[in-house]
């Protein structure tokens, strides 16, 4: 896929999001190909570790206009968008590799659940994690609900759910979505360093662990995930995000 690009660098996987003049933001190549690359990575017998990062100034933009306006009106799109989201979650949730974020840039939206979905988050110095969802109309399905409670507690995770407000790299290191701050030109040779004392580690040992940890995931798959992305499909037709995505395309100078 061109969209996404998957490296084998030893026992590392380089995954790649590659819209670089799209500030990798998703089309319906990348979106689908983040939902069905987990499953080739847990299948690849000399894989150890993944590290997941973007081309170009940004991480993931996350949504494009494109798809939120063909959502609005084809219901089987709309499904379909909404099934590998949910393939997405489990996916890499239930890979057996460590998956590394290393959050190079803006991250938002779905940008956002991916870094908060990694197993370990390093982040640019210069980055910022965002979940604008509520603003643009959308419940927050794709990920935000499901795991940001998990990692910096109820109060708190309705605040930046809320809001959408921006969390620099500094504060997400001190909330506990990211795991340390870098310097941008040298976050993926320090991620790629990490991802080098992860694959030298006892494979199932560490495996195992990883599934362990992510049990308390897991439990809340059916009791959070699900109802969360079925109430963001319920909004992805409804009036306030219609409106929202006209107000932006009419910023834009699109009709």
């Amino acid at each position: 896929m061109a969209d996404l690009v998957v490296t084998a660098v030893g026992p590392v996987r380089l995954v790649e999001l590659n819209r670089p003049e799209q500030r990798n933001a998703m089309s319906d190549e990348l979106h689908a190909g983040l939902a069905s690359v987990w499953d080739g990575l847990a299948a690849d017998p000399e894989a150890r570790v993944v590290v997941l990062t973007g081309r170009g100034r940004a991480f993931s933009a996350g949504g494009n206009l494109d798809t939120m306006t063909r959502v609005q009106r084809d219901s089987a799109y709309r499904e379909q968008q909404v099934d590998e989201a949910r393939r997405i979650i489990t996916g890499m949730v239930r890979c057996p590799l460590p998956v590394i974020a290393a959050v190079n840039g803006p991250a938002v939206g779905l940008g956002c659940s991916l870094a908060l979905l990694s197993d370990l988050v390093l982040i640019a110095d210069d980055a910022y994690i965002a979940d604008p969802h509520v603003q643009v109309g959308l419940v927050a399905g794709d990920g935000g609900a499901y795991v940001l409670p998990l990692l910096v507690g109820l109060t708190r995770a309705k605040e930046l759910l809320f809001l959408g407000d921006r969390v620099s790299a500094e504060d997400a290191v001190r909330l506990g979505i990211a795991n340390r701050a870098v310097p941008k030109d040298k976050l993926l040779d320090e991620a790629m360093d990490l991802a080098g004392r992860l694959a030298a580690l006892p494979v199932q040992s560490l495996r195992q662990t990883k599934l362990a940890v992510n049990r308390h995931l897991e439990q809340a798959l059916d009791t959070v995930m699900e109802p969360a992305l079925l109430a963001e499909r319920d909004t992805m037709h409804g009036p306030d995000h219609i409106a929202a995505v006209e107000r932006i395309m009419a910023s834009r100078g699109r009709r």
